[in-house]
């Protein structure tokens, strides 16, 4: 028992406080737990409540993740105190508990998706209240933004004549703001790469490989996601959760530098 609770404390919970990063057993362990969620939220909650998986549903839960990830940011910048339920992938789930409520009660009084938003845009607000009062440094934003729209150029150049799926475009948009401000922090400001197999690349070949590497995910999840989801409604609800993936951190980041750089 006392090797399972260190195994525990060496490889997923001490890295939520350190900030160490994924490692191959909590990663193998994380996405198992996304790919169940994925698969009961959209079974046992979305199903059942009739809510059609549209652009409409992407907006209503973006405000959650912008209060989630600016969260996350208050906490590295010191603005919070750690604790698990906000700290990654833990923020993930106080999310989730915070945004269900909302969705069930727009559901039962036919109010889909105002409440949801609201509930959602009162609490980033809150949380970007937060963090504009604690801001040092405005410059690493500035470079994100620069960097999102050189990243983000090619890929409308191509979809206007080689179109996708057009709802796919918003994890485009989040994962392509996610590599902006990830180039800015490791490139700019020396910030180490979390993530287990892109810390290997970017330590081989710099911090711009990531432009590369997330293209041909994008790529593939896009292709892989058509050949193995074949239910529109259903694929397009894992286009929301890539979408929620790219998103968080393309917030928290920026957020984050902005709070500790003077």
């Amino acid at each position: 028992m006392e090797s399972v609770e260190k195994f525990i404390w060496e490889y997923f919970i001490r890295p939520m406080y350190t900030r160490e990063g994924y490692n191959p057993y909590n990663t193998l362990v994380y996405a198992v737990i996304l790919g169940l969620a994925i698969i009961y939220t959209y079974r046992w909650i979305i199903q059942p409540l009739r809510i059609k998986v549209d652009e409409k549903l992407f907006y209503a839960v973006t405000p959650m993740v912008v209060f989630g990830a600016t969260v996350r940011a208050l906490v590295d910048g010191g603005v919070l105190k750690p604790h698990p339920l906000i700290l990654t992938p833990g923020i993930f789930f106080t999310a989730f508990l915070l945004i269900l409520p909302a969705i069930l009660v727009d559901s039962r009084l036919k109010m889909y998706p105002k409440i949801t938003v609201a509930w959602g845009t009162i609490l980033a607000l809150y949380a970007n209240y937060l963090l504009i009062t604690n801001v040092k440094s405005w410059k690493p934003y500035e470079l994100t933004i620069f960097y999102t729209l050189i990243f983000l150029l090619p890929i409308l150049v191509y979809y206007k004549f080689r179109p996708f799926e057009k709802l796919y475009l918003f994890p485009v948009f989040a994962h392509i703001f996610d590599i902006g401000s990830t180039v800015v922090a490791i490139h700019y400001y020396g910030y180490r790469e979390v993530h287990w197999i892109e810390n290997i690349l970017v330590q081989k070949f710099g911090a711009f490989v990531y432009y590369p590497w997330i293209v041909v995910i994008l790529v593939a999840v896009y292709y892989g996601l058509k050949y193995l989801v074949p239910d529109e409604e259903e694929r397009s609800f894992w286009y929301l959760a890539v979408y929620i993936l790219g998103l968080g951190p393309a917030i928290r980041d920026p957020a984050q530098m902005i709070l500790q750089i003077g």
